[in-house]
This record gives structure tokens, C-alpha cells and sequence, in this order.
């Protein structure tokens, strides 16, 4: 069975399906979703490259503010959600074993069957002798105490999409039409969740205007929050605070598909075999957190954060020049404001943690959320 046998077998019996199940079977049906498949995601050789594939910079650069966090928590550990190919594990850890400041355990949470054999393979031929420290989890732990981290999560978590007219609120469902055609249409949402997360900004939508919610942000970070002791969450993302992502010129959203290195807007095409992507509404996320009881400590652009751990320096150690023109290319990307210097942001949240945080020396831009 592939994952679009599955779509049809729940459509025969619910039809028409709301979008944000249809994107949830699309990246992660056990048969065959996008990212529990086997083909490759990350890097040159597959669809979108993130930040750690770059450079080891910007593993690097993180590992100093892991390490001022874990400094004060003596059995403190590291859990990344969705490690990818095992890139930032490695940087990281590599880089804490040169500082004398390796965590008791770096735990990853990962879903996909295929990623995590590539993570697993990836960390033993780089880090045999740290191996041993490397735990991959099915589900969250409990009392976890350390550094959360969080690449590109947000962004691939299915979302409801809606379109507002001048009639009403809409929310996306999709359906087969007679030719076997995958199609949307809009339709009255299915709960008054939608309205409820609209609600602070529905009023000075135009219309037609057309986007996106996360609506399992909150329960994520609820599920978070609760397995949490204490320490520091770090949710770096692209996206806007709520009045930049829901600007009237963004009005057909920000959703959109990545295969082979190239973007389109479409999701109703090459099901399993394309990411899903919407940016984040940073907004949204820290009053989700603020009320479950986190404290929100951080909030910058990607490029400030990076200066404010001092990468720069990094890149100063390095002697080779030719090892030194890669990363400092790969740093005009990751810095650059019309690159990944600007669109990606930093959230920290903080959980019975009250020391300053290091990426937010230079900025600390919360008054923008």
C-alpha cells in the first residue's frame, strides 16, 4: 500500500478530507509519507539543504550556548528533534568534547526509519568513541533537564489552511473528482479552533486572503513543556512575528513544496515524494508557550543570534584556505538578510531557568512578537 492508496481508502469513507490531515498522511504516512520514506531529503542529493548542512559552523556556534546551559546542570543532556542526516549532532558534540563539556546523553528524536540509520551510520564513523552517548528516542523522555533543540521543526508540521472571503472564514479540504483528480475546495471549518487562532487578527485580514495555522504547535509544546525538568529550548525556524505573516501582501500564504531543489506552491502533485513546508508565526508559538508556562527568554533574527556566539571567530580558527573559503561562503548564506540571515529566526524558551542566554546578547528582538 503506498500513501495514496491510503488518502483514497479515507476518502471512500470521509470526503472531502481536511487539508491538514491530507498534509499529515502526505509527509507522514508509515506508507510511504515524505518523511518516512526512503528517498533522500537533505543536501545536495536531495531536496532542501538546512543550515547544518552548510557549514560545521553552525554546529559550532550552538555547542557554546549548549555549554553554558549545561555548565550549571551537572546531569544535563541535548535532545534534537528530526536530526536530519546527523550533521548537528556531530558539530555539536565535537565541538563540546573540545570545550571539556559533553552532555550525559545527546538524545534525538527522530520518526523516519531512514533518516535514523543515516543518523546512526553517520555518528559512528565520526564519533565512535561518543557513540555510546548517542540515544535515539521514540518519544519524549521524562524529567528532561538540558537543551532542546529544534531546526526546521515547526515549518513541517501539517497546517490548516483557510482562505478568508468577505462572506466568511473558509478552512481547505481536499477530495477526488470524478476524473480521480486530487482537488481543494474551502469549506466551513470543521471546529471553532481556526476562528479562535485568527481571532487577533481576522478583523484586518483583506479579502480574499488565504493562509495557514499550525494548530499542533500547541500540543506539541504542552507534550514538551510536561516531559521538561528544566532548561532551554531553542526553535530556530523561518517565519515572521504575527504582523508579518499575516501581511496583506502575503495573501496567498506562505505554503510551499520543495523536490529536488526546487520550490512550488502546489501539494496536491507528486504526494510522498515532496515536502510540505508553511513558515512560522513566532507570534503564535510564544503565546502558545507563554501559556503553557514556559518563559519566553529570546527572540532574534538567525544572523544576530549567530554573531552574538561569536561564529565569526570560528571561522578565524580555521588555517586551511580552502577549507576557509567554503565557510565563509557558507556563512554569507547563513548571515546574509536577503539568505537565511533574516527569514530564519530564533525562539528561546525556558523552563525553572533563569541565567541570560548568549545568542541574544547583541539583540533581543521580542518586543517585534
Amino acid at each position: 500500500m503506498t500513501v495514496i492508496d491510503t488518502l483514497k481508502k479515507i476518502l471512500a469513507m470521509k470526503q472531502p478530507l481536511p487539508f491538514v490531515e491530507f498534509m499529515q498522511h502526505a509527509l507522514y504516512s508509515p506508507y510511504g509519507g515524505y518523511y518516512t520514506g526512503d528517498l533522500p531529503k537533505i543536501g545536495k542529493h536531495g531536496d532542501f539543504v538546512t543550515a547544518p548542512e552548510l557549514t560545521p559552523l553552525f554546529g559550532q556556534a550552538l555547542a557554546s550556548e549548549c555549554k553554558a546551559v549545561l555548565s550549571a546542570l551537572p546531569l544535563g543532556e541535548i535532545l534534537e528533534f528530526g536530526a536530519g542526516t546527523g550533521r548537528l549532532c556531530i558539530d555539536i558534540l565535537q565541538a563540546l568534547e573540545k570545550m571539556d563539556a559533553l552532555p550525559v546523553h545527546y538524545k534525538i528524536l527522530e520518526i523516519s526509519p531512514s533518516l535514523k540509520q543515516h543518523q546512526k551510520q553517520a555518528v559512528l564513523e565520526a564519533l565512535p568513541h561518543l557513540y555510546s552517548r548517542v540515544i535515539w528516542l521514540d518519544t519524549l523522555p521524562e524529567n528532561f533537564s538540558g537543551v532542546v533543540l529544534a531546526n526546521e521543526i515547526l515549518d513541517a508540521m501539517p497546517v490548516r489552511r483557510f482562505l478568508k472571503t468577505e462572506q466568511s472564514l473558509l478552512e481547505s479540504y481536499v477530495s477526488l473528482d470524478e476524473q480521480g483528480e486530487w482537488i481543494e475546495s474551502y469549506q466551513v471549518p470543521f471546529d471553532g479552533e481556526l476562528a479562535e487562532a485568527l481571532s487577533p487578527v481576522y478583523d484586518e485580514l483583506p479579502t480574499p486572503y488565504q493562509s495557514e495555522v499550525n494548530g499542533l504547535a500547541k500540543p506539541w509544546l504542552k507534550a514538551l513543556y510536561e516531559s521538561m525538568d528544566k532548561g532551554v529550548v531553542l526553535l530556530i525556524d523561518y517565519g515572521f512575528p504575527r504582523h508579518e505573516y499575516f501581511h496583506p501582501d502575503r495573501h496567498m500564504g506562505t505554503l510551499m513544496c520543495h523536490k529536488n531543489q526546487m520550490s512550488q506552491p502546489n501539494p496536491l502533485i507528486d504526494i510522498g515524494l515532496q515536502d510540505i513546508t508553511a513558515h512560522v508565526d513566532f507570534t503564535y508559538v510564544a503565546e502558545s508557550a507563554h501559556a503553557l508556562g514556559f518563559h519566553v527568554a529570546g527572540f532574534v533574527n538567525q544572523a544576530s543570534y549567530l554573531l552574538s556566539l561569536e561564529i565569526l571567530s570560528l571561522l578565524e580558527n580555521i588555517k586551511d584556505e580552502k577549507t576557509y573559503a567554503a565557510a565563509a561562503q557558507a556563512l554569507k548564506i547563513l548571515l546574509n538578510p536577503n539568505e537565511m540571515g533574516e527569514l530564519f529566526k530564533v525562539l528561546a524558551l525556558t523552563k525553572n531557568w533563569d541565567e541570560p542566554l548568549l545568542g541574544f546578547r547583541l539583540m533581543d528582538s521580542r518586543g517585534r512578537l
